[in-house]
């Protein structure tokens, strides 16, 4: 999992049991920037966020506001995409079963 979080937001619990997997610090959100998968808040949303005690600029360790889109890459091992889900509305995530599927159709 690659994330541009720092640090757990005043809404997340300290007490959450650790991670089953590793998670990549994407400072800046310069990876999901490259990928072209950032969109920055308008300042309605921002003022939004920070009534519910949400502050992104806190959290991610930097004052650009933006966030990534939700996304799926799978990779293989020589380092070509094989699977690519991506939807601007984080609502919307690809059914686990697909990626698997993909997984399991890469050579090992």
């Amino acid at each position: 999992m690659l994330s541009p979080q720092i640090q757990r937001t005043t809404r997340e619990s300290d007490d959450q049991p650790p991670l089953p997997f590793t998670l990549l610090h994407d400072r800046g959100n310069q990876v999901a920037t490259r990928y072209g998968l950032t969109f920055a808040l308008p300042d309605d949303l921002r003022q939004l966020y920070r009534k519910f005690g949400i502050d992104l600029a806190k959290a991610n360790g930097d004052d650009s506001w933006t966030l990534p889109m939700p996304a799926r890459f799978v990779i293989d091992r020589m380092g070509t995409i094989r699977a690519v889900d991506v939807d601007p509305d984080y609502t919307r995530r690809p059914e686990p079963a697909k990626t698997v599927e993909v997984l399991r159709a890469l050579p090992r």
